[in-house]
């Protein structure tokens, strides 16, 4: 079978399974709260002072919690399989379009720090992997290590106090300026960089020890003609599955960026949505990080078989395949 099939119908499957068992999991979460969530919702909306039973009663009716909790489930599942998230409760705007304007602010700030961590980490990797256990070898290393050790948080408040508040080189936080993206795409970026690098470093070490290695240079090619030529591809083979197994990290991180710089992204409107007791954003917008994640692993599964033609041989049975 066509490998470029394969991947679409298995990415499918996964984002159907995802659709469902991440909207069961909303489901279940929002009916297990502690309180009438009713009265909690209709207090977020209207206030604690004027909640009355009549408010809540019409809350009620407007999220099915009259309805025995199957045939709720069995009707938001519905709803999913339509691609219907329902009405905001604070805005009183479809869900759809909302998410639609704050997905689009997470997938600029989350493809800048994946090309400042590209910019950073692939770079310094090779310097790295040229002389491997010298000086910058040591230090990308010590460098990793503690920026994958730091808590995303941590990492934002540091970078704040130092570029924005100290230097007054970036916006704190908004998105009023074109520059206001920069603090927090390096906030995710910076995690990224130091495993890419790490990344980088050992697939150039164990490159400059293959036989593949020895010939191009026995032919006359300087190490950098080699590594141009030859080794290029190699390198971005892992440094792509690297980014795509820790796409994860941007879906999570937003939350935290987002939320620490204003960043208008659908990890902000999350916190925002819990805060107010906006279920229908609450599961529109979990429900579009779990796909997003879907999605990721799609365009990472395409850029390797792009890159490495033995896979697409593999899944079609071979050259005659």
């Amino acid at each position: 079978m066509n490998p470029w099939v394969v991947i679409a119908l298995r990415r499918s499957a996964q984002a159907l399974a995802v659709a469902l068992i991440v909207g069961t999991l909303c489901f279940v979460m929002m009916r297990l709260l502690p309180g009438d969530l009713a009265t909690r919702v209709a207090a977020g909306r209207y206030g604690y002072d004027l909640v009355g039973n009549a408010a809540a009663d019409a809350v009620r009716a407007e999220l099915g919690l009259d309805r025995p909790a199957w045939q709720a489930l069995m009707l938001w599942w519905g709803d999913i399989l339509r691609m219907d998230l329902g009405v905001s409760m604070v805005s009183g705007e479809p869900v759809s379009e909302e998410l639609a304007h704050q997905l689009s602010a997470t997938v600029h700030l989350s493809l800048v720090a994946i090309l400042l961590a590209l910019a950073v980490g692939v770079p310094a990797g090779v310097m790295a992997g040229l002389r491997p256990g010298g000086v910058w070898d040591r230090l990308t290393l010590a460098g990793a290590v503690v920026l994958r050790a730091l808590p995303t948080f941590l990492v934002a408040l540091l970078l704040m106090l130092a570029l924005a508040v100290q230097l007054g080189a970036l916006p704190v936080a908004g998105d009023g300026h074109a520059a206001s993206v920069l603090l927090p795409a390096i906030t995710l970026a910076l995690a990224l960089a130091a495993g890419l690098a790490r990344i980088t470093r050992d697939t150039l070490v164990a490159l400059q020890r293959s036989p593949d290695w020895f010939f191009a240079l026995s032919k006359g090619l300087s190490p950098g003609q080699v590594l141009w030529r030859h080794g290029a591809r190699r390198l971005a083979l892992p440094a792509t599955a690297y980014l795509g197994v820790h796409a994860a990290l941007l879906i999570e991180g937003a939350v935290v960026v987002e939320t620490l710089f204003a960043w208008p992204g659908i990890g902000h409107a999350l916190v925002h949505a819990v805060f107010g007791r906006d279920v229908p954003v609450i599961q529109g917008a979990a429900l579009t990080m779990g796909l997003l994640f879907v999605l990721l692993s799609a365009a990472v599964d395409a850029l390797c078989l792009t890159l490495d033609p033995r896979r697409r041989l593999a899944q079609t049975g071979g050259p005659h395949g």
